[in-house]
């Protein structure tokens, strides 16, 4: 008899997102989500619905944006079209979008809202609005690598 060879794989997930992880840095979506929370999104299901949270990115624009979808328009070839808005915003985000574009497309949708932690991205959030906490932390951790003894 010949031993059999098992090897198991840990679970893959596919979410189809360029950025799984996004941290809320307004307090556009409140008080569904407030300023540091980590989303964790998915982009696996090709459709999205009004009322969903999604993650957008705007042409010519670096910093995703998280809103609720408003109005899904459906052309008759089936082209869809996204209108967004921030849950405490007034109006929607035509404002935002690039100059001329009055919709969004699918493929402008980063991925859907899944899941989240509350407040964890405010560490993100205090490093990138006061830079001089990242020379701090790295200047601690320096001084804690040299004074730490081995052994």
């Amino acid at each position: 008899m010949v031993p059999q060879h098992h090897t198991t794989k840990p679970p893959t997930y596919n979410l189809k997102s360029e950025s799984p992880v996004v941290v809320v840095l307004s307090g556009s979506m409140e008080p569904a989500f407030q300023r540091g929370d980590i989303l964790f999104l998915n982009n696996a299901a090709e459709k999205v619905y009004v009322g969903d949270v999604v993650v957008f990115k705007i042409k010519d624009r670096d910093i995703p944006i998280v809103h609720r979808i408003l109005k899904v328009h459906q052309k008759p070839d089936g082209h869809v079209e996204l209108l967004t808005k921030g849950d405490n915003n007034r109006v929607d985000d035509r404002g935002l979008y690039a100059p001329g574009q009055l919709w969004l497309e699918r493929e402008d949708i980063l991925g859907k809202a899944v899941g989240t932690l509350r407040y964890v991205g405010m560490v993100t959030i205090a490093l990138n609005d006061y830079p001089v906490l990242k020379y701090v932390l790295v200047g601690m951790m320096g001084l804690f690598v040299l004074t730490s003894k081995e052994g």
